[in-house]
């Protein structure tokens, strides 16, 4: 077995696996039901992967554009200015990605300089400080308290400062499944109003949200989408994660600097894919329908743990839900995840592992993107403890 000879001085020594690959490899060795990832047990319909294949088999298997296929673009933007009501230009404003994690890694790089700050929401999703701290930024957290997980506003802008270059937002949000309003873009906007200071939306699960309410957009923003750029995901939207299809969107200026670190780390995104995802969006009801399709599962998955100890908090979006065990356990929120992937046979996330020092609510995620068998299943087991 080959060894390095020298010491490595590693750009991220505080960086091990993600906690996601840690407790699905733990479901998959003690034989659990994998509640913890955040990927679905079912499948996309048919008529998406024979889009897939016509397309392969009419030889459509070389380089796409850089930025994207064109009638891709088109869709993604045409559906954009059907929900927001903004027209981006395809040409020059919209680019195709491999997957949303790469979206935002590019977005970041392409404009945060060393030294400079950005602000991220606590919990927050593991992939922004690792390419805050590559690009020689430092992170800013700002701390979003349980139960509710609303930002405070008065926090945030005694933390703007002139070293401030960028702040990153995710809503709905994930891991909490809260979802900001409108009011919470007008506060943003306003905290923003007058600086060079860059909003990246991770708006990854835009059609997850639930109960009759609609997802604000800072595409739907003016003030905020003249500076933002907007993440959004064909896996989240479409039930296909394995895929890594996203999409960004950014004014031009923007635009034309993420491109320059795309063309370099990507280059450009599975043609076949592209194009099949542009026929599948014609059919605007894939997307319109997707809240009250997973509300169907948030709703059935709350019903079946009602018998349990676990408290859930409320889930507003998203296909997660988040669960307090005090009831069952004084034990800290990771190895209370072990102790039900290795003993009840249902694995979970601790919310834990989306905090820099780790502050322990214990409180731990489920993922209820799965078929009704399979949570029916695992609540048995949880209502069992």
């Amino acid at each position: 077995m080959p060894s390095f000879p020298a010491p490595i001085q590693s750009r991220l020594p505080n960086v091990g696996t993600t906690i996601f690959t840690v407790m699905s490899r733990m479901a998959q060795e003690c034989g659990a039901i994998n509640l913890s990832q955040g990927f679905p047990d079912f499948n996309a319909e048919d008529v998406l992967f024979e889009r897939v294949a016509h397309w392969m088999r009419t030889g459509h298997n070389q380089y796409a554009p850089m930025a994207g296929c064109l009638p891709l673009r088109a869709a993604i933007a045409s559906k954009v200015e059907a929900l927001y009501g903004t027209r981006y230009d395809i040409e020059h404003e919209v680019t195709v990605t491999a997957g949303a994690t790469q979206a935002l890694f590019t977005a970041v790089t392409a404009c945060v300089h060393p030294g400079d700050e950005v602000i991220v929401f606590e919990p927050v999703y593991d992939s922004y400080a690792p390419a805050i701290e590559l690009a020689g930024g430092t992170v800013v957290r700002m701390r979003l308290a349980a139960p509710d997980y609303r930002p405070d506003w008065t926090a945030v802008a005694a933390a703007i400062g002139p070293r401030t270059r960028m702040i990153m937002i995710n809503t709905p949000h994930n891991p909490t499944a809260t979802v900001w309003t409108r009011d919470d873009l007008d506060r943003l906007a306003t905290l923003v109003r007058g600086t060079g200071i860059v909003v990246v939306a991770d708006e990854v699960y835009e059609h997850i949200v639930f109960d009759g309410a609609s997802h604000a957009s800072c595409a739907a923003h003016p003030e905020l989408a003249a500076r933002s750029f907007v993440v959004s995901s064909f896996g989240k939207t479409y039930h296909i994660t394995g895929w890594k299809v996203g999409y960004i969107l950014a004014p031009r200026e923007l635009m034309a600097e993420f491109r320059k670190v795309h063309q370099f780390n990507v280059f450009t995104v599975n043609t076949p894919v592209q194009l099949a995802l542009a026929d599948y969006m014609a059919d605007a009801s894939r997307h319109l329908g997707l809240a009250a399709f997973y509300q169907g599962k948030r709703d059935f998955f709350r019903d079946a743990m009602t018998g349990s100890r676990f408290e859930l908090l409320p889930s507003r979006g998203t296909y997660f839900q988040l669960a307090r065990y005090s009831a069952v356990s004084d034990i800290g929120d990771a190895a209370f995840c072990e102790h039900l992937t290795r003993n009840v046979g249902v694995a979970a996330i601790p919310v834990s592992a989306f905090f820099a020092d780790g502050r322990d609510e214990r409180v731990i995620r489920f993922c209820f993107a799965k078929n009704e068998h399979t949570l029916a299943t695992a609540c048995e087991r949880l209502s069992r403890i």
